[in-house]
């Protein structure tokens, strides 16, 4: 039976008709125009493949088999009714090829709690990104594995570290070590006076450490989100912040606009490429801010859509293309 089992599924992938499950958050909620795990989802469903779709709290764990209750899906690009589901059905993700995990941040302890579960199911299913690296590699932390690219970063919870910092470097960047999106984001002149009061405001709010970088004026050519596939810049798009707003991110207004990958982008992309490939980070982004790295996103990265709206390549099919070769490896 396990011989004829094996049999079966090396027809499958060599005919690449696979099984996808897309673990997100709930698909009525999501902005099509700008999801990139709706261009992920587009992408598979063209290439004929079978997909299904599923919440994190729709996983289980018992006795070591990992189950969720997934539906079918079908996806249409456009506006409204963009999606259809098929009835809940109880599935063992190990019966599935790949399973995309692609929910949004924050990265809290029900986030790790999903990446210990899927590692469950890792030796007989691909999982995208690889949950063991996801979970060893939050955005603002794993940036410090490559000091040489950040611009001066400092993360603790010592009041007085935080005030030699900003004395410092006198104009600063506060962030949460775990948000996502902007959100949480501060920036601190010499002049501001609301240091302590923000500072105050972290401590009470959460338990974890606070970022603290310097302020970069590049930031209002630009903050570059960068897309690395198997560690290899393909595509990138800039994000302008509003005037009067520090942050970039589209999510709070940052206005995308083409771009083109620099040099330097490409000298980044090579020094960290070989750690997220090596590791099973298959889709990657990377915020570049002047010449300076500030976050690597391999949870649930960003920006496929705007990159192809400006006329930049397919980076789903890149995707996809990388993962047929995993599976054929």
């Amino acid at each position: 039976q396990k011989c004829r089992g094996i049999t079966r599924e090396i027809i499958r992938v060599n005919e690449m008709v696979l099984k996808v499950a897309i673990q997100m958050d709930p698909i009525e909620t999501i902005d099509v125009g700008g999801d990139s795990t709706f261009a992920l989802g587009l992408e598979a469903q063209k290439r004929g493949f079978e997909l299904y779709y599923y919440l994190p709290e729709n996983m289980s764990l018992r006795d070591g088999a990992v189950a969720a209750r997934i539906r079918s899906l079908a996806l249409k690009d456009k506006s409204e009714d963009y999606f259809s589901t098929g009835p809940e059905e109880v599935c063992h993700l190990t019966d599935v090829d790949v399973v995309l995990m692609r929910q949004d941040p924050p990265f809290d302890m029900a986030y790790i709690t999903a990446t210990h579960m899927l590692e469950q199911i890792c030796d007989h299913t691909l999982v995208v990104n690889n949950p063991v690296a996801v979970r060893n590699g939050p955005e603002k932390i794993l940036p410090v594995m490559f000091p040489s690219l950040q611009p001066p970063t400092l993360l603790t919870r010592d009041l007085n570290a935080l005030k030699d910092f900003r004395e410092e470097f006198g104009d600063i960047i506060l962030k949460p070590v775990y948000g996502n999106g902007g959100a949480g984001v501060f920036r601190v002149t010499e002049q501001d006076e609301n240091f302590s009061a923000l500072l105050e405001m972290f401590m009470v709010s959460s338990r974890e450490p606070i970022v603290a970088q310097q302020y970069l004026p590049d930031v209002r050519q630009g903050d570059k989100r960068v897309i690395l596939v198997e560690g290899e810049a393909v595509a990138s798009v800039n994000r302008i912040p509003q005037p009067g707003e520090a942050r970039a991110n589209v999510h709070v207004g940052g206005r995308p606009e083409a771009s083109e990958l620099s040099d330097r982008d490409i000298e980044i992309a090579k020094i960290i490429g070989s750690y997220l490939k090596d590791n099973g980070i298959v889709f990657a982004g990377i915020d570049v801010i002047g010449d300076y790295l500030t976050e690597i996103n391999v949870t649930s990265p960003t920006c496929i859509r705007e990159i192809a709206e400006f006329g930049g390549p397919n980076v789903a099919k890149l995707i996809w293309d990388a993962i047929e070769v995993r599976l054929k490896r």
